[in-house]
């Protein structure tokens, strides 16, 4: 297959140097609006080429393309590379209208192409064992969960903005947090088989002096820098997001999940995970602290040679290594020893991408999934400047069968 990247930003060069070591990718396109940058990205890792616009790459013979460009233009991006009948492997999240979502499931599938949205929770190693254990019944009944995404500005956010956004960058760097929804939603509905139906949101209004949350300068008219949402389940349960932007949180997992059930409950905090398992006896509940090493991609460390401009805080434990419930016998070897990413997940996402274009075959996070992951928090930010009314959710359905990769 051949790839076209549009934009070459800080995190683009992640996904690049993946798809350039896997064995079925034929060569590696850029283009980017700031042309140096795209010709930087050519040499570095001796890409196939650049092309000068979007249209150009459009109009080209790639198959596939990879949108990893501001998050609010994720939506319209996709919607042109699929009527273009390019194969579209989009950043999260998966638009910001659920106009544009619905659109992008139809033509879908009306073309049968493949489309996959880079979710790191899914393939987050708590997300994976919960997924498992949940499917083998060891939980009873989950009736309730929470996914969190807990992120300040001022770690790494705030920097990004600035390095994309040019002089005017907080108008964008006010980008609603429930916006940016699928790092939290998509870690629980990533291992519970269900999918939100209503949602209540509380937006707290932004109290910062560094003016970045202000409806005045807002592309989005948004002050919310931090929101909490309580989510309507379709198997009768319920699901609770926090999507924080100000909070003196700086340890371990930026993405942390928790399910409880009628037989057991599992906690993940910033650096730990407990299981409590109901018994009989005397033990009515027994809690043990849970192996990290089973569980969490502990293998930080240093920037590649070439991410020197990257704050680590935006890739989250960087390294090659993975968790050990995270199956590396499906990757192709040409990927041991590259660096890795959000806990372990960037070599099953470039990976999962590559084998579902050439087999043809819908990947796990493919459009209906994308859009039960997207679509929570679009209707939650809706809610939050209705005063936290209770709204419907769309749903598209369950889409084809998980191909079971994981």
């Amino acid at each position: 297959m051949k790839i076209g990247v549009i934009g070459t930003g800080q995190f683009a060069r992640n996904f690049i140097s993946l798809w350039r070591l896997h064995p079925a990718v034929e060569e590696v396109y850029v283009t980017d609006l700031v042309a140096e940058r795209a010709a930087q990205h050519v040499e570095r890792y001796d890409l196939a080429g650049s092309f000068p616009d979007l249209e150009s790459m459009l109009a080209s013979d790639v198959d596939s393309v990879a949108v990893i460009t501001q998050r609010w233009s994720h939506g319209e991006l996709a919607l042109k590379a699929l009527e273009a009948g390019k194969n579209v492997y989009s950043a999260v999240p998966m638009a910001i209208s659920a106009e544009e979502i619905a659109a992008i499931v139809a033509k879908v599938e009306q073309t049968g192409l493949i489309y996959m949205m880079g979710e790191t929770s899914y393939y987050n190693p708590a997300v994976i064992w919960a997924r498992q254990r949940i499917a083998a019944g060891d939980f009873g009944r989950v009736f309730y969960s929470e996914g969190d995404y807990v992120h300040d500005m001022d770690n790494g956010f705030s920097a990004a903005y600035r390095f994309s956004g040019g002089e005017n960058w907080k108008s964008t760097a006010s980008y609603p947090p429930m916006l940016y929804p699928t790092h939290a939603v998509g870690g629980v509905l990533g291992a519970l088989p269900t999918h939100a139906t209503t949602v209540s949101c509380i937006g707290i209004p932004d109290n910062g002096t560094d003016g970045i949350f202000d409806k005045g300068i807002s592309l989005w008219g948004n002050d919310f820098s931090n929101m909490t949402a309580l989510f309507e389940l379709a198997d009768g349960g319920a699901m609770r997001t926090n999507e924080f932007r100000r909070v003196g949180y700086w340890r371990g997992h930026e993405s942390r999940f928790r399910f409880y059930g009628t037989e057991q409950v599992f906690e993940q905090s910033g650096d730990a995970a407990t299981l409590s398992v109901k018994t009989e006896g005397e033990d009515y509940a027994k809690g043990d602290t849970l192996d990290l090493s089973d569980l969490f991609h502990t293998g930080g460390a240093d920037l590649p040679e070439g991410f020197g401009d990257v704050d680590p805080a935006l890739m989250q434990s960087f390294g090659s290594g993975t968790a050990k419930v995270q199956d590396r016998t499906r990757l192709p070897r040409e990927f041991d020893g590259a660096h890795n990413g959000h806990e372990g997940s960037h070599h099953y996402l470039a990976d999962d991408f590559v084998r579902a274009v050439t087999t043809r075959t819908q990947p796990p996070v493919n459009a209906w999934r994308a859009a039960r992951f997207t679509l929570p928090g679009v209707v939650a930010f809706e809610s939050a400047r209705q005063g936290g009314a209770r709204l419907p959710i769309p749903d598209h359905g369950d889409g084809p069968a998980d191909p079971g990769w994981d």
